[in-house]
């Protein structure tokens, strides 16, 4: 079998698999909207993500809903996030790096963890912050 006779196979199996996962992000970043502790900008950033390299009928309707848009387009368009938002995002980003930290003992990997962590801490906390809309 050719390589992209392989390619196309997995790729026919991978976009239903990317279009629950971001169906799955969706339903966390709505639920985030109401539950203070829960960020919802980097679930719907992970489900437009998913979406991109799901179909396009489900990327077309999540960039096309007005509830989302705000959201994303306030990232993509760098105009930031809110303060809620940041606060949120870093502390969710902490906890489960935290979580990974204690369950990892290699030290390779923590070490990776750290880093990852320092990176988007500092990338979260740079983002130009927005009045609540």
């Amino acid at each position: 079998m050719s390589s992209n006779k392989i390619n196309n196979s997995l790729s026919k199996i991978s976009k239903p698999i990317w279009n629950v996962a971001g169906s799955l992000f969706v339903g966390i970043g709505i639920i985030g909207i109401f539950l203070p502790l829960l960020p919802t900008t980097p679930f719907l950033l992970l489900a437009a993500y998913s979406f991109n390299r799901g179909s396009d009928r489900m990327r077309e309707w999540f960039e096309s809903n007005k509830t989302f848009t705000t959201y994303i387009s306030n990232y993509r368009d760098k105009k930031g996030m809110t303060l809620r938002a940041k606060m949120n995002s870093v502390f969710i980003l902490w906890c489960s790096i935290g979580v990974s930290f204690y369950l990892f003992p290699n030290m390779y990997i923590r070490l990776i963890l750290a880093v990852v962590l320092i990176m988007v801490t500092m990338h979260l906390i740079s983002l130009p912050q927005i009045k609540k809309q």
